[in-house]
Parts: structure tokens; C-alpha cells; sequence
């Protein structure tokens, strides 16, 4: 190749070179040309000087690795954004705390008016686990409302006000939850619906600021998993709204949503329904649709009791039968459908619905449709072969692992020896389940390096997978598993999206989780793409993200 592709004057050309492509097309590139929205070449630096012409937007990666964008298969965006703009409280380490925040930021200038948002607190780290009473967090607000999630945001505090204007003393025959502070399950859904009635420019602000963090960690996609009990159609309608034309943060293009609507469908025509009355288009009726709930609330479905809490063994929302006619309408369709799914009993109740669905309408329907169960994170191999037969894709978050997954952190606290079940990445990956990740931030943070990481040091050695396939978990797999109608998104060849963020990395190595295949893995002659050191201390740094051809962040490091 010794001249550049023609391309008409208002389609932008940009050659990017002099540093690592991580491409399948050529594992030592270190040079890439975009023609408009689409990777036109990949190479190497003495190819690139050959191409290079003054119609090029010509961009220095200065040694910097250029690899596919992210995609996170599991986020909230507007929950996110009120996450990392409303009161964050992951360091609080008592309810004494907790109030003293809650005080400080009604009196700082970002906490005036309208109720008072907080999220992260995590009792489970606390010397003494006592929370504070409605009346205690109602006095340190000033009478203000307060609703503060906890950092799995399966249950909340509320403060006095909060829990009048949402009825809860109502619900307290019909769910008993709804008496103290801490709000779980039906309870919880109210308390959040009436904390989350904000005006649209209010939410269209906290998504555009959840947005604008994503872009600023290399992502370019993001499964926003909405849902009746978390949040209204107008606040799915907004997120949808942010591929269009108007769909921009500051000037800048945002990464592509990939929506989804969690709302239970009892038949065929139900599900047409329910999807004729959103006013925008989703990809399945999937996603936070709770069978269960979260270890750390201990609402989780568990086949045994909690080990911390005798006789409790967690929540199922829904019966066999009603996940079953779900799953049975949107295969009819051939629309993904889907569940939050995390305890064991949890996982069988879902698998018996698939049973029960294939029963209906025939196995290769319901393989077919793709659906995808979201966390699923206790499993046993005899649960992971029924997923692999049914073709269902697990979502899961390995930092729930990195966090919460060691010897003396929360899931030995809630599950004793069972902890070491959870989150089988190694597993799904063997039994050939498809797997994608995601953050479900707020959860967990944007920070999709600390991610791979996870999966590469999992707390259970048996479930490590290599970086390598933690990473196509975090980028291609994403877009699979949104069944994206382009089948070269997430990769970097000629014909692709040009879709792609610029990292300021340390060192570029294999990273593999079995020391019996490093020696090979490693050497030049595997042609293996290699990915940034991981075990560094630091994440790399995130210098352009790019969708589309279309900028979506640069920190000003590489010029151009």
C-alpha cells in the first residue's frame, strides 16, 4: 500500500502512529488509519510513513496503547450520576459518621435544596453494624428528605419525611422491612421512586455527568439496565435520547446506550404491549428484572441460610412460572429476555423457568433469542451446564469479587466456605458460557482496568481467566451480548467501527492466569496482542476516547 484511500473532503482522515495497536489483524501494529466513522488500515510505523499525506490528520500516540473502547454490560446512568454528584459516603465507618456526613452536606453549597442523595455506605465494614434510626438521619437533614443506598443499592436509609411521602408506614402489613431505617425490597422500591421524582433537565443532568465519567475511562458503550422500580420510562426515554443526533456532552459525543427495560411480560401480547408503550426502542425486555436480590442485603435467594443470619436465606421475587411465561413471550418475539439473578436458589428458579419456557416453545427458540442473566454470581457446575445448554449470557461484575470476594471481607461473612462459588469466571468460561462484564455502577466505579484486573487476580484461583479474555470480555463480548447488528464492532480491522480509547500504560506483557501456558503465551512468536501491566499498582490512563471516528474525550496529552 503506498497511497492513502481517497475519501471525499468532509469525511474526516485521521492516521494514528507510533505506538500499539491492539489488533488480531497484526499483533505488532503500532499504527492506525480512520476513514470517517471506520478503521481503514492497521500497520506498522514504516507503513505508516508511506501512507502519511497532508490530507491526514496525523495523531503522535507518543508510545501509548491504542485498543477497542470499552463496553460495560451493566450500568445505571442516572443512579450513576447521582452516585458521583450527590453524597458519596464509601468511607463512612459508623452511623455516627454517616449522620455527620449527611449534616456537612446539607450546609455545603452542592447539597442545597431538594432531597438529600447519598450512596455507598456498607455497614458490613463498620466495628459496630447499628444504623442510625429515621428520626436520627431526619434531624441531621433538617427535616430535609433522605434516602441513602447502600453500596449494592438493594436497600436504603430513609430519613422520617421520606418514609411518610412514600407510604411506608403503610407497607409495614405487606412488607416488613418498611418499619426502620433500612428499607429492603418493596419497601425500598417506594422509598427510591419517591426520592427519584425529579424534574427532566434534573435527570438529563445526572446522566449527561455519568456519561461524560465513562467517556473519560475509555468506554463507548453502555448497557443501561432500567427498570419500573428504579426509575421512570421518561428516564429511560432520556437515556435512549443520548444516541441521537442531540445526544452530545459539551460539544462532545457520548457513548453509545445500549438500553434495556426490566419490566415483567405474562404473555406474547403482554410483551408487545409493554414494548409498544416505552416510546423508544430497547434491545430486550432484560436486566435488573430481580428474581433476587444482593448477598450484602442479604435478599439474595440461597438454597441455606445466610451464616451470619440463621433462618434468613433471602428473597425470591418472582415464581418459576412467572419468570417462565417471560421467558417464553420475548423468545416468541425473539427479544432477549433476562434477569438479575445472584443466590443459588435464585439461579434454580431461573433455570427451571427456561425448562419450563423450552417446554413451550421449543429449545431452539429460546436458544435462539439470546437472553442473558444478569451477576448470577453463585453457580455450581451443574447450574453452569444448564446455562451453557440454553446459550444464556451471564453479565457479570468481577470487581463484586476484588472487593468483597476475600478471606475476611463480606461474602465470607454472609456465605462462609460457599464464597469460594461465587462469581465463576474460570467455570463459565471452560463450560463455554458466553460472558460479559460490566460495572453495575454505581456499584462498582467506571474503571474498566481495575476490572480486567479483578478477573485476572480473582480471590479463588480456580476462577482466574487470562487478561486476554478478561478484556474481550469487557469489549467485543459486550457488544455479543447486546446481539449489536454490526458483527465486527468491538475489534480493531480494517471494515470496523473505529470505536477505540488511547491508554497511557507502563508496560505492555502477557498476562495469563495458568503459569503452565506463560512460557509460550509470552514469547513473540505466539503473536499474542499484549495488554498493559496490570500489576503495576495503577491503572493506565485514559488519554482519547474515540466512537464512531467521533471524539468522545481527550485529556490534551496526545495534541493533535
Amino acid at each position: 500500500m503506498t497511497d492513502s484511500p481517497a475519501a471525499p473532503a468532509s469525511r474526516k482522515v485521521t492516521l494514528y502512529r507510533n505506538g500499539s495497536v491492539y489488533t488480531a489483524a497484526d499483533p505488532f501494529a503500532t499504527a492506525m488509519l480512520v476513514d470517517g466513522d471506520t478503521v481503514a488500515w492497521v500497520g506498522s510505523e514504516q507503513a505508516a510513513t508511506s501512507i502519511a499525506d497532508s490530507s491526514m490528520e496525523v495523531i503522535d500516540l507518543q508510545g501509548a496503547l491504542l485498543a477497542p473502547g470499552f463496553v460495560d454490560s451493566h450500568v445505571h446512568l442516572t443512579e450513576t450520576g447521582i452516585a458521583l454528584d450527590g453524597l458519596q459516603l464509601t468511607g463512612v465507618r459508623s452511623a455516627t459518621e454517616l449522620l455527620d456526613a449527611v449534616a456537612a452536606f446539607c450546609l455545603s453549597a452542592s447539597g442545597a435544596g431538594g432531597p438529600v442523595l447519598g450512596h455507598g455506605w456498607d455497614e458490613s465494614t463498620w466495628a459496630d453494624p447499628t444504623l442510625p434510626t429515621r428520626d436520627e438521619i431526619e434531624r441531621a437533614a433538617g427535616g430535609r428528605q433522605v434516602y441513602l443506598s447502600r453500596v449494592d443499592v438493594h436497600s436504603a436509609l430513609v430519613s422520617s419525611s421520606l418514609a411518610a411521602s412514600a407510604g411506608l408506614d403503610r407497607l409495614d402489613g405487606l412488607d416488613g422491612d418498611a418499619a426502620g431505617s433500612q428499607v429492603k425490597r418493596g419497601a425500598h422500591t417506594a422509598a427510591r421512586l419517591a426520592a427519584r421524582q425529579l424534574p427532566a433537565d434534573t435527570l438529563r443532568t445526572y446522566q449527561r455527568r455519568a456519561l461524560a465519567e465513562a467517556a473519560a475511562n475509555g468506554y463507548v458503550a453502555l448497557a443501561e439496565m432500567a427498570a419500573p422500580h428504579i426509575g421512570s420510562i421518561e428516564d429511560l426515554q432520556l437515556a435512549t435520547a443520548w444516541n441521537g443526533t442531540a445526544g452530545a456532552v459539551n460539544g462532545a459525543a457520548v457513548p453509545e446506550i445500549l438500553p434495556y427495560w426490566g419490566e415483567l411480560a405474562t404473555s406474547q401480547e403482554h410483551a408487545e404491549s409493554i414494548l409498544d408503550g416505552l416510546g423508544v426502542s430497547v434491545l430486550g425486555l432484560a436486566g435488573d428484572l430481580n428474581i433476587d436480590g444482593s448477598i450484602g442485603s442479604r435478599t439474595a435467594s440461597l438454597r441455606a441460610d445466610y451464616a451470619d443470619a440463621p433462618g434468613e436465606r433471602g428473597n425470591l421475587y418472582l415464581s418459576v412460572a412467572e419468570a417462565a411465561a417471560h421467558l417464553a413471550a420475548c423468545s416468541l418475539l425473539g427479544i432477549q429476555a433476562g434477569f438479575h439473578v445472584i443466590g443459588d436458589a435464585g439461579l434454580d428458579a431461573a433455570l427451571d423457568a427456561l425448562d419450563l419456557a423450552a417446554a413451550e416453545v421449543g429449545e431452539q427458540r429460546v436458544r435462539a433469542a439470546g437472553h442473558r442473566f444478569e451477576h448470577v454470581e453463585l453457580a455450581d457446575p451443574a447450574a453452569i451446564s444448564r446455562l451453557a445448554r440454553y446459550s444464556v449470557t451471564v453479565s457479570a461484575q468481577p470487581v463484586f469479587d476484588a472487593l468483597w470476594g476475600g478471606a475476611d471481607s463480606l461474602y465470607q461473612q454472609r456465605l462462609g466456605s460457599r464464597r469460594l462459588g461465587m462469581n465463576a469466571f474460570g467455570s463459565f468460561y471452560a463450560a463455554g458460557v458466553p460472558i460479559c462484564f460490566g460495572s453495575d455502577s454505581p456499584v462498582t466505579p467506571l474503571r474498566p482496568w481495575s476490572s480486567v484486573r479483578a478477573c485476572l487476580q480473582h480471590t479463588n484461583p480456580a476462577e482466574q481467566i487470562s487478561a486476554r479474555a478478561a478484556f474481550l470480555g469487557h469489549t467485543r463480548a459486550g457488544w455479543r451480548a447486546a446481539r449489536y447488528p454490526n458483527p465486527m464492532a468491538g475489534q480493531l480491522v480494517p471494515g470496523a467501527p473505529a470505536s477505540f480509547a488511547v491508554w497511557e500504560v507502563e508496560e505492555l506483557m502477557v498476562q495469563v492466569a495458568d503459569g503452565r501456558v506463560q512460557s509460550w503465551s509470552t514469547d513473540p512468536r505466539a503473536r499474542t496482542p499484549l495488554l498493559p501491566a496490570l500489576d503495576t499498582g495503577s491503572d493506565p490512563a485514559c488519554l482519547l476516547t474515540v466512537r464512531d471516528g467521533q471524539e468522545l474525550y481527550a485529556s490534551g496529552a496526545l495534541g493533535g
